[in-house]
Parts: structure tokens; C-alpha cells; sequence
């Protein structure tokens, strides 16, 4: 490997270290493989599209078009629930909104489960 590394892709930080086969940048704790980054740049920004294809953005309205089951708890949210203000992550699985629904709180959900108002 070179004596320079490579800046953070989170954050831009330069005050990045090796860490085994890993590259952690101290400012945001962000971890990646050397050659991850040039990867990800490539492929350009990721593209996240609801069940009918329409792709969505940060602050986008979506409804739900199926129930859904909460897990650990014994609530629903049911068909046509609004969801306003949503936020495009890379969430567990793959569940990539994050947002909150009335009457639940905070929660992801996954794009085939929505449609865009």
C-alpha cells in the first residue's frame, strides 16, 4: 500500500489510518476497504425506486400499499397510511427509508412496500 491514504468517502477527512485490511477514518468512525471507495464512485449514486418504479428522494411523500407487521409489538400499519418527509438509507437488510409513521415512531421500511404520493 502506499504512504498516502486515501480520504474518508463519508466525511473527506485526510486523517484516515490502516486497521488491519481496513481503511477508518477517526472523524466518523466510517470503515472501508481500500478499494471500496473508487468502487462506489464508479457506480454512482444509487438509484432507489418505489414498487412501481418511480424513483424516490430525500423528503418525498410515500403510502403504503400493503399491511405491515411491527415487529415486537402487536401493531399494523395498514394499507394507505401517508408517510411524509421520508430519508433514503442503507438500512439493515434491505430496508432503505427511513422515517416515521404516525402512530408507530421512528421506523425503516423497505421501497417495495411503498408507492410515491
Amino acid at each position: 500500500m502506499s504512504d498516502v491514504l486515501p480520504p474518508c468517502p463519508e466525511c473527506s477527512s485526510e486523517h484516515t489510518y490502516e486497521l488491519g485490511p481496513l481503511l477508518v477514518c477517526p472523524m466518523c468512525a466510517h470503515e472501508w476497504a481500500p478499494g471500496e471507495a473508487e468502487e462506489s464512485a464508479e457506480a454512482g449514486p444509487r438509484v432507489i425506486k418505489d414498487a412501481f418504479g418511480t424513483v424516490l428522494a430525500d423528503g418525498d411523500a410515500v403510502t403504503v400499499i400493503k399491511d405491515l407487521k411491527v415487529k415486537g409489538s402487536s401493531t399494523v400499519i395498514k394499507v394507505g397510511t401517508k408517510v411524509r418527509g421520508i430519508r433514503l438509507v442503507d438500512g439493515v437488510g434491505d430496508h432503505d427509508i427511513d422515517c416515521k409513521v404516525d402512530g408507530v415512531g421512528p421506523t425503516q421500511l423497505k421501497s417495495s412496500v411503498v408507492k410515491k404520493a
